[in-house]
């Protein structure tokens, strides 16, 4: 067995839900293949198993231990075959499922790390997560079915021919009774699939709303809206309960119906071939084969119906992730160089200098958030880095020289000093300046295992103040051209705010850093401060100069104090 995932999944053929299983299908072709041989042999074997009991009973009847022993042998040896092929076919499916749904993972996740900040826009948390949990698992489940689907017809052909050619109305039977009991079950899978598809979209929704209580929680409690929260939650959970509830109804019905259809097939076959040797038309064995292969049917026909459904269920699922992969990031790139120099917003007219530790204030914290997105190619803008428009360089050269850290940058569960080191290259030495220009030292010495800790999920285990200098910490280690901070000591008290000023501005020194702040601590430190109002540029200078001469700078910085 092949280790999962693949290195490299390959570019998905997303024109259409089809051509997107299609292309699942080709880049697992031999191991398809494969299984689909194997579960065609395993249901062969089965198929063959009533002819065989039929012969020994035959055997039986006219006293032929000969002939007797010679069917138990063949019986044997096809039990063995079918274990063998049970084995491998299970085997198969199993690593199908598991390529299927590991490339749909990792397309899907390369094509999130392509859109960075778009995907949030265009889908809802809850949407995200249902893909991850559903609509992946559908996809895998749909090549798993191809090897039984697959091999369930072959034995359905199978059955017929030995039915039609020992007994032409028996066989005649089965061959257009197959047909309608498949057919008749059919009405059941569009409610079924239109409750699921409902049920889907509600739990979505749930878990988007789950999502925002879980990242507002603190505030919920501080304006007390806990409780509406909980409450509007409680709501929605049983609006998804009471669907799935509707859901299990259909499908409940629908396993009934493949019980007892196929089991009126089995009554009339066992009936007509019974009166058939009741009359001497067919000797007592074939009567027994005829039971055996009418019982036999119910397993391809269950598949067929199985397969319909699963194949369905892959193609709306397939339909949702070609949705996203089909999205385009807001922001691309192009193919130009450039040697760097000023970084220039034309439409702001905010300019930060090479070298320099620049700040910018704004009367509304929306509009120095928004100069750092263009600043940082997240969002379109005529930006220019030197003599060339930003938009003109790659993409991916953008985000090694240009780095923005906000306060929605996020921990990840891992040993602390690989989530703060993202290169992988620095030194035990630049971590620790690092996390004394953050003022993060503390944090790392009070925890059990230094900087070989696990953090969790998020870094849910410390506070907003810590979270935020590590967060720090790990901007300045990374080491960009070009530092856009933004509010990066909001969160720390003025002790520590200070010191973190005074200790950037030092380790910042000859880089090209921009801080996105209104703290007067911070903007003291800093060579220029750009004052913007209503988006544009309104005042530049020292701190103190700005102080001084800009009353509405004064008012921002001081929030109206005197």
């Amino acid at each position: 067995m092949r280790s999962l995932p693949e290195a490299d999944p390959g570019v998905p053929d997303i024109r259409s839900p089809l051509r997107y299983l299609w292309w699942n299908a080709r880049r697992q072709g031999p191991s398809l293949l494969a299984g689909i041989g194997f579960a065609t042999l395993w249901w062969m074997v089965q198929a063959l198993m009533p002819a065989v009991l039929g012969q020994g009973i035959e055997a039986i009847t006219a006293k032929d231990s000969r002939a007797l022993l010679l069917w138990a042998s063949v019986l044997f040896v096809l039990g063995l075959l079918q274990a063998f092929t049970g084995i491998m076919r299970h085997r198969m499916a199993v690593y199908n499922w598991l390529a299927a749904a590991y490339r749909t993972v990792q397309v899907t996740a390369r094509q999130a790390a392509r859109l960075g900040a778009t995907l949030p826009k265009r889908l809802s948390t809850g949407e995200v997560v249902s893909v991850g949990n559903s609509d992946i698992a559908h996809i895998g489940n749909s090549m798993d079915i191809l090897l039984r689907g697959t091999g369930s017809v072959v034995a359905i052909v199978t059955v017929t021919v030995i039915l039609i050619s020992t007994s032409l109305p028996l066989g005649l039977l089965v061959l257009f009774g197959v047909p309608v009991m498949a057919v008749a079950v059919g009405p059941l899978l569009r409610p079924l699939h239109r409750r699921q598809r409902t049920q889907r979209e509600l739990a979505g929704e749930l878990s988007t709303r789950a999502a925002d209580i879980v990242a507002g929680l603190r505030v919920l409690r501080g304006i007390g809206g806990e409780q509406v929260f909980t409450d509007r939650y409680r709501e929605e959970s049983q609006r998804v309960r009471h669907a799935g509830v509707g859901v299990a109804g259909v499908e409940s019905v629908l396993e009934g119906a493949q019980i007892v259809l196929p089991g009126v097939l089995i009554a009339i076959v066992t009936g007509i071939g019974a009166s058939f040797a009741v009359a001497d038309q067919i000797p007592t064995g074939q009567l027994v084969a005829f039971y055996l292969y009418a019982v036999f049917l119910i397993g391809p026909l269950r598949t067929l119906t199985e397969t319909a459904d699963k194949l369905t269920k892959g193609h709306v699922a397939a339909g949702r992730v070609i949705r996203i992969l089909s999205m385009e990031p807001e922001v691309g790139g192009g193919t130009g160089t450039s040697d760097g120099g000023v970084l220039r917003d034309s439409y702001s007219g905010v300019t930060v200098q090479p070298g320099a530790l620049t700040a910018v204030t704004a009367d509304t914290p929306e509009d120095a958030i928004a100069i750092a997105d263009r600043l940082g190619r997240y969002t379109g803008g005529d930006v220019t880095f030197g003599p060339a428009d930003l938009s003109t360089l790659p993409l991916s050269e953008v985000r090694s020289r240009i780095l923005v850290a906000d306060n929605g940058a996020r921990l990840f569960a891992g040993r602390l000093r690989d989530e703060l080191d993202v290169r992988g290259d620095a030194t035990d030495e630049q971590v620790t300046w690092a996390l004394e220009a953050a003022c993060a030292t503390d944090i790392v010495e009070a925890l059990p295992d230094g900087l070989s800790t696990v953090v969790n999920e998020a870094g849910r285990e410390f506070s907003g103040g810590q979270q935020q200098r590590l967060r720090l910490a790990r901007a300045l280690l990374a080491d960009p051209e070009v530092l856009i901070l933004v509010e990066p000591t909001s969160a720390v008290d003025a002790h520590s705010e200070a010191r973190i000023a005074e200790r950037l501005a030092k380790a910042r020194a000859g880089r090209t850093t921009l801080i996105c702040t209104t703290s007067p601590l911070v903007l003291d430190r800093t060579d220029h401060v750009i004052y913007v109002e209503d988006g544009r540029v309104l005042a530049e200078g020292t701190h103190r100069q700005l102080l001084d001469g800009s009353p509405q700078y004064a008012a921002a910085v001081t929030r109206g104090e005197d």
